[in-house]
């Protein structure tokens, strides 16, 4: 029985093996991450014998290239949370930080926990693919909203409130006509310096030319909008520069924001289970794409208290001697992407408050208990 620990960095990776009773197999050794030295590990991992194992922490990106190179050579190889190899302690009280001893570490606790260990099975492309689209998706999302914050602050010291004048919905491909607009009209008096009749005209134009809707009277409201503003920028080269740079900023990361969403569906629609989940209330085409995306192959959760452990939605147990607390909070030891793509489709449930659903039935009925962490739902009225 050989346990072998790899502690993974950047770039390398320290191994160690152990054997029962503290007997050294392979002494720390280094191994970059190229295909030679991986597939040197590879030979000096199988020469250990066949009752062999391999575990790893998960570290971001890092371990992949190398459990999948050992996966496809044949060795067993498990990828565990960091947090389980830190609770375990590695039989020391004695506070040491290094590779080396991170690797015996590892490899210690895969002979404490050997018939635990769960073996590592590689994601598809397909799912891969999906889940870093739905990452950059949300990283994108954050700089769109600060992007469009940004707008609307300088908007307000040219234009106030040009973003509210427009309801029109944003268009497939990440055009929102505000934007566009303040992109043209980037100042009050780009309006109000003109008469009512050359502004209609002007804007009919620019609307045939974005492929607007053209109104008469929204010519005339905004026209009317335009004129009174005390402005703290002047209507110059720089303030237009300023303007017109932070709106096709915006529009440039809501395009490409469209082009990943598209590109996000097309790809969970080839998966069996999409079906299932968009028909699911208060999920729409984003968090069925996040849903899929960060709960993975379904198949590998053994029950649904492995799926909701994972999420980390699963309360706390504080007990101990007469102590034994019955409100606690969640662990949060799981997905945090999860958690949040979770608290989107039960804020749908809070705002609609669907009563034939059985969900939020379910939290009506707790709301009636005085359970204290759904207090914040809307009055509760009996049918």
């Amino acid at each position: 029985m050989n346990s072998v620990g790899i502690d993974v960095s950047k770039g390398k990776s320290m191994v160690a093996a152990l054997r029962p009773m503290g007997e050294v197999a392979l002494r720390p050794t280094e191994y970059l991450h190229t295909e030679i030295e991986l597939e040197r590990l590879a030979y000096d991992i199988l020469a250990l014998g066949e009752d062999t194992r391999v575990v790893m922490e998960a570290t971001g990106r890092y371990h992949e290239p190398v459990a999948a190179a050992l996966h496809e050579y044949g060795i067993y190889v498990s990828v565990l949370n960091p947090i389980l190899i830190h609770q375990s302690g590695g039989g020391s009280v004695r506070k040491v930080k290094s590779d080396k001893k991170d690797a015996i570490k590892i490899a210690k606790y895969g002979l404490d926990n050997w018939v635990e260990l769960r073996e590592y099975t590689p994601v598809d492309a397909l799912r891969q693919q999906l889940k870093l689209l739905s990452r950059q998706y949300i990283l994108y999302m954050k700089s769109v909203v600060s992007l469009k914050n940004n707008l609307i602050s300088l908007t307000d010291k040219v234009f106030p409130g040009v973003n509210e004048l427009f309801t029109s919905p944003e268009k497939p491909d990440g055009h929102q006509k505000w934007v566009d607009f303040v992109e043209s009209f980037w100042h009050c008096e780009c309006i109000s310096l003109l008469s009512e009749k050359v502004f209609t005209e002007r804007y009919r134009k620019w609307c045939k030319r974005k492929h607007y809707h053209f109104s008469f009277q929204k010519a005339k409201d905004i026209y009317i909008e335009s004129l009174g503003h005390i402005v703290t920028l002047p209507k110059n080269s720089n303030t237009k520069l300023l303007i017109t740079t932070a709106a096709k900023q915006l529009t440039a990361f809501k395009c490409q924001l469209a082009v990943l969403k598209n590109e996000m569906v097309s790809l969970a629609k080839q998966l069996p289970e999409y079906d299932t989940v968009i028909n699911l209330y208060g999920v729409g085409d984003i968090t069925a794409v996040q849903l899929i995306a960060e709960i993975g192959d379904v198949r590998r959760f053994p029950n649904r208290n492995a799926l909701v452990g994972f999420a980390g939605v699963d309360p706390c147990v504080d007990q101990s001697g007469k102590h034994n607390s019955r409100s606690n909070p969640t662990t949060k030891r799981g997905s945090a992407h999860l958690r949040r793509t979770l608290f989107q489709v039960i804020s749908a449930y809070v705002k609609q408050k669907p009563l034939s659903e059985p969900v939020y039935q379910f939290l009506c009925k707790k709301r009636s208990e005085g359970r204290h962490f759904v207090r914040k739902l809307p009055p509760f009225r009996p049918l």
